[in-house]
């Protein structure tokens, strides 16, 4: 849960995440759920196939009864150019209807059509149709007003979702811009500050100082709001063999909400050769100096109160790391005085036991 919050902190994933959201949102809740698209006053020529054959059959029967041919016309035009197989399909399947009616009513409908050789009327052959011609018999849907709520789901709603990804993606695109040619003041999140103060910090010179350079160096660096810092690193010898690893990372928290209020860290220290992982725990002024947290945080490993250049050695069977506080600050607030970390930064350096 903690890394999808991280994640959607980030603008860009935010950003996509909403539009995908919003979209799903427009079109399956909205569209196809609150406010489905609904069909009035459909031309026989829209019906399914049966019901177009159910309508012709009825044009049929009134014809034989009331003998209208500009009704019988109108309706068999009703059906577009797919009446003459509909017909044909209805005079190869009569069922209850008389065959004679249903060749009176083609004979009838198509009296006007362009002979076509072979092609006689009455045949059980699909006839050639004239363009359909608006007779005083047609009976076509006239538009009525549609109120404002149907208005604005089938017109204003889908501009308006339109507008809004459109404002969308140029906030996006020019925040991207706007990173890669570096304008603009902007604070960085806290991961970021984070991963950039070591390049600041004063990494110890073991030549300097008369003593073996370790093996290996590291820095981790920690900056409140970083609620999932959890720095690892890898031990590898000269050639290149993993020996173990290394890390730090948040051990004990105090009061509640966002960020996290980091009162102590744990570093620890891995050896390949070496059946257990040894820990120590750096704590605040206020978490050592409180009986029930420090006796808790023992239980992990030994309790040491972090101040700048503590120094403090892990060792396992063939490894020795040396923990050192290059830096750090407590943060404000309603919680005691000196209980949680504004930043830290750790130095981790590694030697081979002789």
């Amino acid at each position: 849960m903690d890394a999808i919050r991280e994640r959607l902190n980030q603008p860009i994933i935010a950003g996509v995440v909403g539009l995908v959201l919003g979209l799903i949102l427009g079109w399956f809740v909205i569209g196809w759920g609150l406010w489905p698209v609904e069909w009035s006053d459909a031309a026989p020529q829209h019906l399914r196939q049966d019901l177009q054959e159910d309508y012709m059959r009825m044009a049929i029967d009134s014809y034989a009864r009331n003998k209208d041919l500009a009704l019988a016309k109108s309706r068999y035009e009703a059906l577009g150019d797919g009446a003459s197989q509909v017909l044909q399909n209805v005079e190869m399947n009569p069922q209850f209807q008389d065959l004679a009616s249903i060749t009176t009513f083609r004979t009838a409908v198509q009296a006007g059509a362009a002979p076509v050789a072979g092609v006689t009327p009455g045949a059980l052959t699909p006839a050639v149709l004239t363009p359909a011609v608006s007779t005083p018999g047609v009976s076509t849907p006239t538009p009525t007003r549609q109120p404002f709520g149907a208005t604005f789901v089938r017109v204003i709603f889908p501009i308006l979702c339109i507008v809004v990804l459109l404002v969308g993606g140029g906030l996006v695109l020019l925040y991207i811009l706007r990173n890669r040619k570096g304008g603009g003041a902007r604070t960085s999140p806290p991961m970021a500050q984070a991963q950039q103060a070591p390049r600041q910090a004063e990494w110890t010179d073991y030549d300097s100082i008369g003593e073996e350079p370790p093996m290996v160096q590291f820095m981790a660096s920690y900056k409140l709001g970083d609620d999932l810092f959890d720095d690892s690193f890898s031990i590898d010898s000269p050639a290149g063999e993993f020996l173990g690893e290394c890390g730090v990372g948040i051990s004990e928290t105090i009061g509640v909400g966002d960020p996290k209020k980091v009162t102590a860290f744990e570093v620890w220290l891995f050896d390949k050769n070496d059946i257990q992982t040894v820990t120590k725990v750096l704590m605040s002024e206020h978490a050592i100096n409180d009986e029930s947290i420090r006796q808790r945080l023992a239980a992990k490993g030994e309790p040491i109160q972090a101040m700048p250049g503590t120094e403090t050695v892990l060792e396992t069977q063939t490894l020795r790391l040396m923990a050192r506080v290059v830096d750090m600050a407590y943060g404000d607030g309603p919680l005691p005085a000196k209980s949680i970390f504004e930043r830290m930064i750790l130095e981790l350096a590694v030697w081979m036991k002789a």
